[in-house]
């Protein structure tokens, strides 16, 4: 069988330890009296990329960003969507022998369901105030169920580059961030996914280490061979996003836009979708880590994927 250094049962405890002492509620988070305010873009151009498509005048280009911001946790949430049942069906599989551990992913799984309640808690936040009809793909269920029909592993390795895709976004750009003026209600609501997600990472770890340990090499491989499946149809659903965005903005404004000016509308922010939500995470050092470990001999071909995304 496929070995893995593991990481001491205490992980768990230690996860399960510092999980809990961040306890915040999607009531304090938003809602009531902590409005969004849409005078000011909620994302960080290094992730919108807006700035930089010349047909739109500054106004608009606040509109997209913030369909960008709507968006982005419309992504997040799907996300949440199949890493609940992940968790679950680990622990399932593994059973109560470590009753710590069992804790520490039920743990998981409830912040993560906490997560969903509240993107959609956003969502209806960004309807009322933004003024019009943004979609985000879908339906939910469909694709939840698509990722779901791939092998554990491929599915738990997607997670993991995505939760680290999390934490490099809001360390990187939206933390620190003095020189733009963001709304205030949209940064701290990703300070506080950040500040759970920040636990999630090492569970991710510690379940992918557990499944490889489990396999046969020939099943390592195919549950990596299920993950590059999954990027792929990842990016399927993100340059369909991506279609989406643009029809929200011309609703926004109002707008017609001609050909070209749409392919570059279109242009501009397919690169960021694929930088935003693929290359940034997998290229992650942690993620790349991992995934030395779990398959070394399949490295050079995330290099070369990851570059697709750059």
């Amino acid at each position: 069988m496929t070995t893995i250094a593991t990481t001491p049962n205490q992980a768990y405890a230690q996860s399960l330890s510092r999980a809990v002492k961040v306890n915040w509620q999607v009531e304090d988070i938003i809602g009531g009296d902590k409005r969004l305010d849409f005078s000011k873009r909620f994302m960080p151009e290094v992730l919108a990329r807006v700035n930089d498509i010349t047909c739109l005048s500054e106004a608009e280009k606040l509109i997209l960003n913030q369909i960008r911001g709507n968006s982005y946790l419309h992504m997040f949430g799907l996300v949440e969507e199949f890493i609940v049942p992940s968790v679950l069906d680990h622990v399932k599989a593994t059973g109560l022998s470590d009753i710590t551990a069992t804790q520490a992913l039920l743990h998981f799984a409830e912040e993560e369901s906490k997560h969903i309640r509240l993107f959609r808690r956003f969502a209806e936040e960004f309807e009322i105030g933004f003024g019009s009809r943004c979609d985000g793909i879908g339906p939910i269920k469909e694709i939840v169920d698509a990722v779901l029909q791939h092998r554990p592993l491929g599915v738990m390795l997607i997670i993991l580059y995505i939760e680290w895709m999390t934490q490099y976004h809001y360390l990187a750009s939206i933390r620190d961030n003095a020189i733009e003026s963001l709304d205030f209600q949209f940064c701290s609501l990703l300070r506080n996914h950040w500040l759970e997600e920040s636990q999630h990472t090492a569970l991710d770890t510690l379940m992918v280490k557990h499944l490889v340990q489990q396999l046969e090499p020939s099943e390592v491989e195919a549950g990596v061979e299920d993950f590059f499946k999954l990027i792929e149809f990842l990016n399927g659903g993100l340059m369909g996003q991506v279609q989406l965005d643009l029809e929200s903005l011309s609703r926004a404004t109002g707008r017609t836009f001609t050909e070209l000016e749409r392919q570059e509308i279109l242009s501009v922010q397919e690169k960021s979708y694929h930088w935003t939500f693929i290359g940034s995470g997998l290229t992650h050092t942690q993620f790349v880590a991992t995934f030395k470990q779990v398959s070394p001999a399949q490295q050079q071909r995330l290099f070369q994927v990851a570059e697709m995304y750059c």
